[in-house]
């Protein structure tokens, strides 16, 4: 019987460390900068969503173009590029001195992001075997896990002890520069680049197959980025939790790794679709709980279901994306999901902002979170489930 080959070794390791700083560079500063922006420039709560969307808005922009550029040219190099580009952004944080500044750096910060998710996301997949990637798919999320559960954890503990936003951009800085490091050693196999000779066509940017599993992706992201942009100053001025914020991102990260362990044997055996469903039931469930259930316990248990919820889901749809193309495809497939991640993190960000200022403060925002999840529960089960199912069985 022919050994099975490993998983966390080589340069799977490698560029799932790389992977695991730059989230965790993405993560250290994102649950602060809106207190940094109210502080600082004293913006109100639509401002502050308006400032913090433009990140994802480039990021979706590039993203648009990502998964060619990824399947056209170098996948490393795309990779260098985009993540020195990433971790030089940082310095331009240091320069801020009006929130227009601010604005128009953060905004341009989203671009590298884009493209180096992707790109990396890519590599990732390329260098795994082939035996496992499934396994090596729903794993691969764990970097971005662990990210979310140490990065605002740190960043709010250095926070509350040093007072120093500065040092926080510091700090992402070196980890964004040790995993551009460690990407330099990653040995990503030779492909052929997609040589053009049609015209030029939408299929080529978005897996326009996968534009239902797309939408539930959205909705889902809409509710997660008003939870990861307003719940810090959510939890200090409405449930008066000044010091939780951090151990909320820790259990929702523990949520998020345990999914992936439970979950990770299902996709290598073929049951995305079950996983799913499942995920975003759980979803729904959670983004409920914290909306409704305003207690001590209702914040921290919701933190667990929400991430366990959302694991579960992502990975899943990643696999129904990429089942729905070849091999050489798998950019335009990663940039699709993550387009659509971007796209509703954006609108979550716009929409909590808004309706926290003129339409009720962040309780109103927190309870569109159960309303776009239960969105994306619906449109899955009536709909994107079943396309994803013909589309497969034509295949």
């Amino acid at each position: 019987m022919e050994k099975e080959p490993k998983l966390f070794a080589g340069d799977y390791l490698k560029v799932w460390m790389a992977n695991f700083m730059m989230y965790f560079s993405f993560y250290f500063v994102t649950p602060l900068l809106p207190l940094y922006l109210r502080d600082v420039f004293n913006a109100d709560k639509a401002m502050i969503g308006l400032v913090l969307s433009g990140y994802s808005i480039a990021a979706l922009a590039i993203r648009f173009f990502s998964g060619y550029i990824v399947d056209r040219f170098s996948r490393k190099k795309v990779l260098l590029i985009g993540y020195a580009s990433f971790a030089l952004f940082f310095l331009g944080y240091y320069l801020t001195g009006s929130i227009i500044l601010f604005a128009v750096i953060r905004t341009l910060h989203g671009a590298p992001f884009g493209l180096t998710s992707v790109s990396s996301n890519t590599v990732a997949i390329d260098v795994l075997p082939s035996q496992r990637r499934g396994e090596g798919i729903g794993y691969w999320g764990l970097s971005n896990n662990f990210a979310m559960a140490v990065g605002p954890s740190l960043s709010l503990m250095l926070y509350h002890h040093f007072d120093s936003y500065n040092l926080l951009f510091t700090v992402s800085l070196l980890f964004a520069l040790l995993g551009l490091l460690i990407n330099t050693f990653v040995n990503c196999k030779y492909r052929p680049p997609v040589m053009e000779k049609k015209k030029m066509s939408l299929d080529r940017f978005l897996l326009l197959e996968g534009w239902s599993q797309g939408i539930c992706i959205t909705f889902i992201a809409m509710a997660y980025g008003i939870l990861a942009t307003y719940i810090a100053i959510y939890s200090k001025d409405v449930l008066n939790i000044t010091t939780g914020t951090g151990t909320f991102f820790m259990l929702f990260a523990l949520g998020l790794i345990l999914s992936r362990f439970v979950g990770v044997k299902a996709l290598s055996k073929g049951y995305a679709v079950r996983n799913a469903t499942y995920g975003v039931i759980v979803v729904f469930v959670g983004y409920s709980m914290f909306a409704f259930w305003q207690t001590l316990y209702g914040y921290y248990i919701s933190a667990v279901v929400i991430g366990f919820g959302q694991a579960s889901m992502y990975p899943a749809v990643q696999t129904m994306f990429l089942n729905m193309t070849t091999h050489d495809k798998r950019g335009t497939a990663n940039a699709t999901i993550l387009t659509s991640w971007d796209l509703g993190v954006g609108l979550g960000i716009i929409l909590g902002g808004y309706v926290a200022e003129h339409l009720g403060g962040y309780n109103s925002a927190f309870l569109m979170s159960a309303v776009v999840s239960a969105l994306s529960l619906i449109f899955f089960l009536s709909y994107a489930k079943n396309a994803y199912m013909k589309r497969v069985e034509r295949r």
